[in-house]
């Protein structure tokens, strides 16, 4: 269910390089969430650092909404750049096996397996 790969890099060139590798790939940026930032910020010692990517592509995401509104709740795709004990990770839910999990629809399943190719290779582009 997870893709998961650890990095040499730094946390923040990670980031940096997963943002490009979304544009590289024909999705965009919806919006990053600075978690281990808003943590801290709100008094909890928190001591990782994870950033969650909203990535999208607005053609897959039309076929899928087009097919069924109702996924909207599972859209955008989500790549997070995250540590785990000083180690540097990239990961994501794939999006094939989420999907399956709320419609049986073939044609939904293809495009849900096509961004997840997508999202493994943007998280490969970055590693």
């Amino acid at each position: 269910m997870y893709y998961i790969v650890e990095t040499h890099k730094s946390f923040e060139q990670a980031a940096t390089d997963l943002e490009a590798a979304v544009k590289a790939h024909g999705f965009g940026v919806l919006h990053v969430h600075d978690l281990g930032t808003t943590l801290r910020s709100k008094g909890i010692d928190f001591e990782e650092q994870c950033k969650v990517f909203e990535v999208c592509n607005p053609g897959q995401a039309a076929k899928v909404l087009s097919a069924d509104m109702r996924l909207n709740m599972a859209l955008p795709c989500r790549i997070s750049v995250f540590t785990d004990n000083q180690v540097t990770k990239i990961g994501l839910i794939k999006p094939a096996a989420m999907l399956a999990g709320l419609s049986q629809d073939e044609t939904l399943l293809q495009t849900a397996q096509d961004v997840e190719d997508a999202t493994i290779q943007m998280v490969e582009a970055a590693r």
